[in-house]
């Protein structure tokens, strides 16, 4: 999953928030540092990923796009499944999407100090450009695309991933559907046994 559903999958608690965006950019036993809430929030990331990978309905969107992405077809299919989360944003929550995401922007302000560099570096960027909320449009995802592209230098071609997007749209927002019930009922069982 992408950065929203990771946001939206930690629930209320602000470490857990924090610790899920960032869990990244943590590799191995560094998230001990941190205090318990945002160690939750970074095994809870992890736990999601891996849930992610090895889900049928995944794999099947993934199956769609892996003849011309290959290996970024998992990308592809992560950043896709944040723009059906924010498309039908009130399936999931009663605080509007724009609310929302001006209320994470704020957040990740107030806890600066505590964001790894590149968090901090990234941040801006993503504020300034209010990426969350650009996953409600089709165009708003065409430029996530192409700027993935540029990121892998052009190699991933994810860019074109949008003439997929608008071939296969209801084929993949059915299966993200489906898929997200299951995994918002095993994020929530998952943070209470963290």
């Amino acid at each position: 999953m992408n950065f929203l559903a990771h946001i939206y999958l930690s629930g209320d608690d602000e470490g857990v928030i924090i610790g899920n965006f960032i869990a990244d950019g943590i590799k191995g036993k560094k998230y001990e540092v941190y205090p318990p809430s945002i160690k939750k929030g970074i095994l809870l990331h992890r736990a999601i990923d891996s849930y992610t990978d090895k889900h049928p309905i995944v794999k099947q969107s993934t199956a769609r796009l892996h003849k011309n992405y290959g290996h970024y077809s998992g990308v592809i299919v992560d950043i896709l499944y944040d723009h059906f989360l924010a498309k039908n944003w009130k399936k999931y929550h009663t605080t509007p999407l724009s609310n929302y995401v001006e209320n994470f922007y704020e957040m990740l302000l107030k806890n600066y100090d505590i964001l790894p560099l590149r968090i901090q570096r990234m941040m801006p960027i993503m504020i300034s450009q209010n990426w969350l909320l650009s996953y409600e449009s089709t165009e708003g995802i065409a430029t996530i695309l192409s700027q993935m592209n540029l990121r892998t230098k052009g190699k991933s071609k994810m860019n074109l991933a949008i003439l997929e997007l608008e071939t296969y749209y209801e084929e993949f927002e059915e299966e993200f559907e489906t898929f997200f019930s299951e995994l918002i009922a095993y994020s929530k069982n998952k943070l209470s046994l963290l």
